[in-house]
């Protein structure tokens, strides 16, 4: 148990690559721009199954700040590259106008058979999360974790709501993304799991009868890792902001901590814990972080202001040890200013306002989303001001 104190995580984040000049999302990228950024970053960058798509990890991280340095460098410098071929990089959990019709695979003998099993339903994954790894070396605890985390998934989804547009429209939801990846097999919330030999039963049976290849075929909003003694979120949309990224990786990696040496929160979850969960799920997609959640113990809609207050509350002396308290209260900020979702639904609504043209006012979000993403303020700021003058 000594290994564990230090609860160490990883980050993955998944990016839009966009045309600069269409603000389209590219259905076939250039080769001399994959080729330069495997020189600038052999290892932590990685394609995703469409083209349009890169996905990025740290490195196993002991302090925040190491992640932050790490996730800094990679937005930066891809949107750098991006910027020498004429395309934009973008971190968000759909894009504002891409159409999966024009979407292109990667080339990889993976992800063809991937696209076999999923047909049209594999074309129209274009989206973007964000995944964090705590590890949990034991088993058992890494299965009992997973069970007894489930209520505080949708708190983590609010915070990262990114996702409030679908092919060129509104969709009424800020976080549309868990919808469209709802078409998939074997995603949404996991199923309880007695033990790590019950879930292993289920991979050896779904292996044995060739449904999936391995666990990484399972995509739970969160799973064990294959590849890792980790426990992965996956509930997340892909962060536009870097600071609410490494937040929600704070209270994720607390909440693990909390879990671990608190055996009895949340013991025993049942089928009714689990569906009240699933309806939090879809407020959250909903609302966002102007979700009201069900409260299974009070029986009564409690406000996302009061869930975040008592979650940081609960796990303050976690992040107190791990040293992430700053990272922990930065969640607040969230509340006060929105989240990217709340920030692109502003900008399109003061583009349309001036521009009187959907297209136009899509590509003013991208535009907005791609400074974000490389932290350029200056740019962003202006675009924010401006909507919150038009709102107000």
């Amino acid at each position: 148990m000594k290994k564990l104190k230090n609860y160490q995580f990883g980050i993955e984040e998944e990016y839009f690559i966009s045309d600069a000049l269409t603000r389209s999302s590219v259905s076939n990228v250039s080769p001399h721009f994959i080729a330069a950024v495997r020189a600038e970053y052999p290892v932590e960058v990685q394609r995703e199954m469409l083209q349009c798509q890169l996905e990025v990890a740290t490195r196993p991280c002991v302090e925040m700040g190491e992640a932050r340095t790490a996730l800094a460098d990679l937005r930066q410098g891809l949107s750098a590259i991006a910027g020498e071929h004429g395309m934009l990089l973008m971190a968000s959990g759909t894009h504002p106008s891409a159409n999966w019709l024009h979407q292109r695979v990667t080339a990889a003998a993976r992800y063809d058979r991937i696209m076999r099993d999923l047909q049209m339903v594999g074309s129209r994954n274009q989206v973007c999360g964000l995944h964090v790894h705590v590890e949990v070396p034991d088993e058992d605890r890494r299965i009992s974790i997973m069970g007894r985390i489930l209520p505080y998934l949708p708190l983590l989804l609010a915070l990262s709501t990114s996702s409030p547009f679908w092919q060129g429209h509104r969709t009424g939801l800020m976080g549309y993304r868990l919808a469209a990846y709802r078409e998939l097999p074997r995603t949404g919330l996991p199923e309880i799991f007695e033990s790590a030999a019950d879930y292993k039963r289920y991979l050896d049976v779904m292996v044995k009868a060739r449904a999936i290849e391995n666990s990484g075929f399972v995509w739970w909003a969160i799973r064990p890792s294959r590849e890792h003694p980790t426990l992965e979120l996956r509930v997340a949309d892909s962060c536009t902001r870097l600071e609410d990224t490494i937040g929600i990786a704070a209270l994720y990696r607390c909440l693990v901590r909390h879990l671990d040496l608190d055996t009895g929160l949340n013991a025993d979850p049942s089928a009714s814990s689990r569906a009240i969960t699933a309806e939090n799920i879809w407020r959250a997609q909903r609302y966002g972080i102007h979700a009201g959640f069900v409260d299974e113990h009070s029986a009564s809609m409690r406000s996302m202001a009061d869930v975040l207050a008592e979650t940081i509350t609960l796990v303050e002396p976690d992040a107190r040890e791990l040293g992430c308290l700053p990272e922990l209260y930065s969640l607040r900020d969230i509340l006060l200013r929105g989240t990217s979702a709340d920030g692109q639904l502003a900008v399109f609504e003061e583009a349309r306002n001036r521009l009187r043209h959907t297209g136009e006012a899509l590509g003013v979000v991208v535009d907005w989303l791609a400074a974000e993403t490389r932290m350029d303020r200056s740019i962003a700021a202006r675009q924010t001001a401006a909507a919150a003058v038009m709102l107000h």
